[in-house]
């Protein structure tokens, strides 16, 4: 096996390997591997030492903060206090000053008592119970040999639990399975209880001995769970089901919140009574020995068994599921399923879950109920992503703040308080709300804070920007505060406004910005001159950033002069003089009624969220991977081509801004896809979902572009990659190229120009 080792975080160390109840589903006791016959039970001394010290071992050579250890059995309680006080003083005792000791006890409950308790609160030791519903549910299973009922004990034990006195143990309850179970009545059972949270578990089953299905359907436990999914919906999710904020959070692009569910890495083992270490506990439902790893804690540490074979393979992720799971859409929130239930003794762990049919129509089923509302506002609504993109900036200005922890000193301080005092009045506010929402302020940011991260020397200077920010909205306000910025090679340049040339090339220093009636006024520190600088035209002192309109949408700014402007794969242009600025506008002009003709919905997009566009040296439309509200244009006078490239720094900038707040896709680049129209490119799904983004804007202008678009769209709604919002961008997508014709007819005067040639 290749790949780096993956340390052990939680431990499973069984302190009694027999149990007080005979339940028949028990793939300890019931299932194929009957090793628990030959083994001690109770945990020896010896074991229980060399346990905490292979615990202490792996976790100081891996550098872990943290371990769990679930104290398990059989009956773990069964084990007697003193020896559970024995475990629980060597554990934490050992980790001590290594790393956080996180004990968990998961017990049937039917010892519990205050003495068990007393002693669990002493070392902080969290309860889970078994519990599987009302008591037709649990007594379905859980009985003494006799045939008793268990289930008022378990009453008992999860109200000792929920006193006053013990609540803060208390870990929640695990519920197996039993689709003969009534799934309502069986969730309300357990809610009424108050617990803290609700596992439901499959039972464990494999190809050989396949799992209950007394209706005959492949989905009935996915149908179980939908009608419990159904009432916790209902019921305002008051109780967490990790089972089901699993699949929410892999929808959402997040990651699997439990093992039998997802991709990510195993890191749990388990310690048997006689210091054997073996895999996961489930595996025993398989075959005789399929847990076992030939290590034990006395000759052997926790590395090597992290290195054997079997370990190793459920740490493949999506290289360990078998290809039918590679190649299927849900994959990404089901992982295969759990490793044990893939098992057929023809060909191993090679196979789909025994539950494949259940787990496809669970996840399906809960993308259906949810994606109304947890799929992010700004897929949807244009005011709500101009709203979210800008609070980001705001978010990533406050994180700038943080990342900082006082290294820019009394000059980010004082930017940083004055910002405070203007957003403290209505007029300050909209100043500076408007200089925030500058598509390169983003730039900046992203920018100084990966410099932080990086430790690059210059970053905290490139910070202290900030007070040119708070300068120029202190202008835009007419906010008579004095504001105290930097300048650099004997200038000064206020987001927003423009430059202001203070002092000769090569010079630094300090002024203070301060509005006046018809613009503002600038004071150089040691300096008794003030230098008077209007609004108006350009001057020697003053090169104001240009605006421009272009018919029935709010003015654009033609920004050459942001030092964080040349962002873009092509350069930046140099400042334009104005009668180059003049035929460039021309000829944006001209491209943007076209593109009003053909696509008048592009432009109304637009109309609320362009603000800034931007001459680039280079010939086309420039894809950047920041700033909403900014499109890099070719420094070109020619309308046709300006048209194409406005239209593909339209898509970019929004799907951009898109990935900015949401997750549209995960674990990109496990697959590849072929592009429909460039059949010898392979790409990630991430550049498939662009590409495609892209042609179907194009295609409003030239209709070879939808040439492939519905083959793509196809491959992109059936792969694994995309989140509940990626599948709603993709639906929006379809919906689009169907309008694409109907706009094209209703606009025939600009079929002459469909043949425009791409460059």
């Amino acid at each position: 096996m290749t790949g780096p080792l993956v340390p052990f975080r939680e431990i499973v160390l069984k302190v009694h390997s027999r149990c007080d109840l005979a339940c028949d589903h028990c793939y300890i006791y019931e299932h194929a591997d009957q090793s628990w016959r030959t083994r001690p039970k109770s945990i020896s001394d010896e074991a229980i030492s060399w346990t905490a010290r292979r615990l202490a071992e792996h976790a100081s050579k891996h550098a872990l903060d943290s371990m769990s250890v679930i104290l398990h059995g059989g009956e773990p309680l069964l084990a007697g206090p003193a020896r559970l006080r024995q475990v629980c003083e060597e554990l934490t005792s050992a980790m001590d000053g290594i790393a956080e000791l996180d004990l968990r006890i998961h017990t049937n409950g039917v010892q519990l008592s205050p003495r068990y308790l007393d002693l669990f609160d002493e070392f902080d030791v969290k309860v889970g119970i078994s519990l599987d519903g009302d008591r037709v549910a649990n007594d379905r299973h859980r009985l003494f040999a006799n045939g008793r009922s268990s289930h008022p004990l378990v009453l008992r034990a999860v109200e000792l639990l929920r006193q006053d006195r013990y609540r803060h143990l208390d870990l929640g309850l695990l519920c197996t399975i039993d689709v003969r179970n009534d799934p309502v009545a069986v969730y309300d059972a357990l809610v009424d209880l108050g617990p803290p949270r609700v596992d439901f578990l499959l039972p464990h089953a494999t190809w050989d001995e396949p799992p209950l299905r007394p209706n005959g359907s492949n989905a009935a436990y996915a149908e179980w769970l939908l009608a419990v999914f159904d009432r916790w919906t209902d019921d305002g999710q008051k109780v967490p089901v990790r089972l089901f904020e699993s699949v929410l959070s892999t929808l959402s692009g997040g990651p699997s919140l439990t093992e039998s569910l997802g991709l990510a890495p195993t890191d749990l083992v388990v310690i048997e009574t006689d210091g054997q270490i073996e895999q996961v506990d489930s595996l025993k439902s398989a075959y005789e020995g399929a847990a076992a790893t030939g290590f034990d804690v006395f000759r052997h540490t926790l590395d090597e068994v992290a290195d054997h074979p079997g370990v190793r393979t459920r740490q493949l992720g999506l290289a360990g599921v078998n290809e039918t799971c590679r190649s299927c859409p849900v994959v990404r929130s089901c992982g295969g399923g759990l490793y044990t239930h893939r098992y057929r003794s023809s060909n191993g762990f090679d196979n789909p879950s025994v539950y494949c049919d259940d787990l496809k129509a669970l996840v399906r089923g809960i993308e259906t109920r949810t994606s109304a509302v947890t799929v992010s506002p700004a897929l949807t609504n244009r005011q709500e992503l101009v709203a979210e993109q800008h609070d980001l900036t705001r978010t990533l200005l406050a994180g700038l703040h943080d990342a900082l922890d006082g290294r820019g000193g009394f000059r980010w301080d004082e930017a940083w308080e004055l910002a405070g005092a203007l957003e403290s009045t209505g007029s300050g506010a909209a100043g500076l709300d408007r200089v925030l929402a500058h598509p390169y302020t983003r730039t900046w940011l992203l920018d100084t804070l990966e410099g932080l991260h990086a430790e690059r020397p210059e970053a905290v200077g490139q910070a202290l920007r900030l007070s040119a920010y708070v300068a120029a909205a202190a202008v835009r306000s007419r906010s008579g505060q004095s504001v105290p910025t930097e300048f650099h090679d004997g200038r000064l340049f206020l987001p927003t406004l423009g430059e202001v040339r203070i002092a000769g090339a090569g010079e630094a220093g300090r002024v203070g910005v301060c509005a006046s009636e018809d613009g503002f006024s600038v004071h150089r520190e040691g300096s008794g001159a003030w230098l008077n600088i209007p609004m108006g035209a350009e001057g020697p002192e003053w090169r104001p950033l240009r605006e421009f309109g272009l018919g029935g949408v709010p003015p654009f700014v033609l920004d050459d002069l942001d030092p964080f402007r040349d962002c873009y794969v092509a350069p930046a242009a140099p400042r334009l003089n104005q009668g180059e600025a003049d035929a460039w506008i021309e000829a944006v002009g001209v491209a943007w009624k076209r593109l009003e003709r053909a696509a008048p919905g592009v432009t109304a997009d637009a109309a609320e969220s362009l603000t800034t566009l931007t001459p680039l040296l280079d010939g086309r439309s420039a894809r950047r991977p920041h700033a909403y509200g900014a499109v890099g244009l070719g420094m070109t006078k020619d309308p046709d081509e300006l048209f194409l490239c406005l239209m593909q720094g339209l898509r970019w900038t929004r799907l951009r801004a898109l990935l900015d707040l949401t997750d549209l896709y995960a674990l990109d680049g496990e697959w590849e896809y072929r592009l429909p129209w460039e059949r010898n490119v392979k790409v990630p799904f991430s550049d498939l979902l662009a590409r495609t983004y892209e042609r179907v804007g194009l295609s409003y202008l030239v209709p070879r572009f939808l040439e492939g678009v519905p083959e793509a769209l196809d491959m992109m709604e059936v792969a694994a990659e995309p989140t509940v919002g990626g599948m709603r961008l993709i639906q929006s997508l379809r919906d689009e190229v169907g309008g694409v014709h109907e706009v094209r007819e209703v606009n025939i005067a600009i079929n002459a120009e469909d043949q425009v040639p791409v460059r």
